[in-house]
């Protein structure tokens, strides 16, 4: 369990969508800093937002990351991309960007903070997954999603000898930019970060944000044929 007032976060893809919710609401909870990454950052206007340029591809930026924020004791794992073609139509390098990114992107940002979460007393890791992670159907996207999933389960085993909690979120479609094309019931980024932070200051292990999630999650002990979505 942490306590969000007067934590140092890191948020990946934090200027935009659900990343910037989630940092708002960081900082409303009285958050001291957090740091927010985009390939492409913007100044920000709150002293306490450090903007850094990242992308979760590159393993030497992400270092060169940890090796400035070393007072980071919250990190939300939350870039991602979104290729939603077949799995069989989709463009090969398309179906690796996604997995470069969705997948060994947020283990890179694990393996490169867990020494520093530890160093400062444990704190959370939390991973952005999708109610997609257990629906067929949304091609490469949710088949890293899954993987992601997969993922969290296993870092939370290892990372609990040192304290560290460990978030998996899982979401219908929020109102963002990226899913902005599809003909979907979104809700606000607002309420997705609102229920991410009260999981964290909870000591949740995991995050069900809507009733679309809950149902899929439930779905699982059934037959396979009820596990599929389109998009």
């Amino acid at each position: 369990m942490v306590t969000i007032k007067h934590a140092v976060a890191l948020v990946t893809g934090g200027q935009r969508g659900l990343g910037k919710a989630i940092a708002e609401a960081l900082l409303e909870r009285g958050a001291a800093k957090v740091y927010v990454t985009a390939r492409k950052p913007v100044p920000a206007d709150d002293p306490r937002v450090l903007p850094i340029s990242l992308d979760v591809t590159d393993p030497e930026a992400i270092e060169a990351l940890a090796g400035q924020a070393r007072d980071v004791n919250i990190v939300v794992n939350n870039a991602g991309v979104l290729f939603p073609s077949p799995l069989l139509k989709a463009d090969p390098a398309d179906v690796l960007a996604t997995f470069d990114t969705n997948v060994f992107g947020p283990l890179r940002v694990a393996r490169a903070f867990a020494p520093i979460l530890a160093a400062n007393g444990g704190g959370a890791l939390v991973d952005m997954h999708s109610v997609l992670s257990w629906a067929a159907g949304t091609g490469a996207y949710g088949a890293s999603k899954a993987a992601l999933w997969s993922i969290t389960n296993s870092l939370r085993v290892e990372l609990a000898p040192q304290g560290t909690q460990v978030v998996g979120v899982h979401l219908g479609f929020a109102d963002t930019d990226m899913v902005a094309d599809i003909p979907a019931q979104k809700i606000s980024p607002a309420e997705v970060a609102a229920a991410v932070l009260d999981g964290v200051e909870n000591g949740a292990a995991e995050v069900l944000v809507d009733e679309v999630s809950r149902r899929m999650k439930a779905a699982l002990s059934g037959p396979v044929e009820g596990l599929t979505v389109s998009i």
